[in-house]
């Protein structure tokens, strides 16, 4: 009898044993399942699970590697675009500051401007640029267990997804990528392009608009402006805003290319001739056919602001 209910009792013990084993596997999971969830405005917690090292200050600042991060050579947007494969970076950074009419707009270490799509969503965060899209828009990847340096934004508007073997950085739950034709720091060439691309603003709204932007709407189409100044203008090659597009920002003058449409929100004056010079016009809000309006080549636009 007494050699009976010790083996009852052992057998309940290796039962329990077996059903805490089974309850820590599905508290804590594969890592793949927890890492897949997209995080939803921009959550933090998908950063935690992967092991991500948040700093704060510049890159600079905290001695990183300047060669393994934004300032490695392929990571410039350009060099990324042109060789049409993922950089993963070991370190990124995220800073509040200035570009061009953007202000504020989030600038990486290498202080190139960061966009957001309109196409894409930040509620899951789901990426809707690849191939093409993404050749020319590089989406801003970080190692696993990269290091995130935060100069102005809060760590809580940053998050991550899955891509490329890599994470692709959110800010306020929108994915976020630099802008092949900015050549330079500073440059915002991809303000505006198509109605769908912005700048990011640190808490994941459209930079360059007032009140900080919304999430909806296709980058100012109203053309019912009163007056006001626009500080930047999308052109297109072809009428009825045909891409491929180009966007311009101020102040002052700006030699541009393009001169099929035009999309902008207020006014500025257009010229035929380089460096604001010729026959000038002033316009405000969408033109879908310049040369309806006398200006078949555009050559240059001032901003008021």
């Amino acid at each position: 009898m007494f050699r009976t209910r010790s083996r009852t009792r052992t057998t309940a013990l290796a039962s329990l044993a077996v059903a805490g084993v089974l309850l820590l596997s599905a508290c804590n999971g594969d890592d793949t399942a927890a890492d897949s969830a997209a995080p939803a405005g921009g959550s933090a917690a998908p950063a935690d699970a992967t092991g991500f090292a948040f700093k704060s200050g510049t890159a600079q600042q905290n001695n990183a590697d300047l060669n393994a991060g934004d300032l490695a050579t392929n990571a410039a947007p350009a060099k990324a675009a042109a060789e049409k494969k993922p950089v993963v970076r070991k370190w990124v950074q995220l800073s509040a500051g200035k570009a061009g009419a953007l202000d504020p707009v989030v600038i990486n270490g290498a202080g190139f401007t960061l966009y957001r799509f309109d196409k894409d969503t930040a509620d899951p965060s789901v990426s809707n640029c690849s191939g093409e899209c993404a050749t020319t828009w590089p989406p801003y990847l970080v190692a696993p267990g990269g290091r995130v340096f935060i100069d102005g934004v809060d760590k809580s508007a940053i998050g991550f997804i899955k891509r490329d073997g890599a994470f692709q950085v959110t800010i306020g739950g929108w994915p976020v990528y630099l802008f092949s034709k900015d050549t330079k720091p500073g440059d915002t060439n991809g303000q505006g392009v198509g109605g769908t691309w912005f700048g990011v603003t640190p808490d994941g709204q459209k930079a360059g608009e007032a009140g900080g932007g919304t999430d909806g709407g296709d980058g100012g189409t109203d053309s019912g402006t009163g007056g006001q100044a626009a500080g930047s203008v999308v052109l297109f090659e072809g009428p009825a805003f045909a891409e491929p597009a180009e966007g311009v920002a101020g102040p002052g003058c700006q030699n541009v290319r393009f001169s099929g449409s035009l999309r902008m929100t207020g006014s500025a004056k257009i010229w035929d001739g380089p460096d604001c010079t010729g026959t000038s016009k002033t316009v405000e809000g969408d033109i879908p056919d310049l040369a309806a309006i006398g200006f078949p080549a555009v050559k240059s636009i001032r901003f008021s602001n």
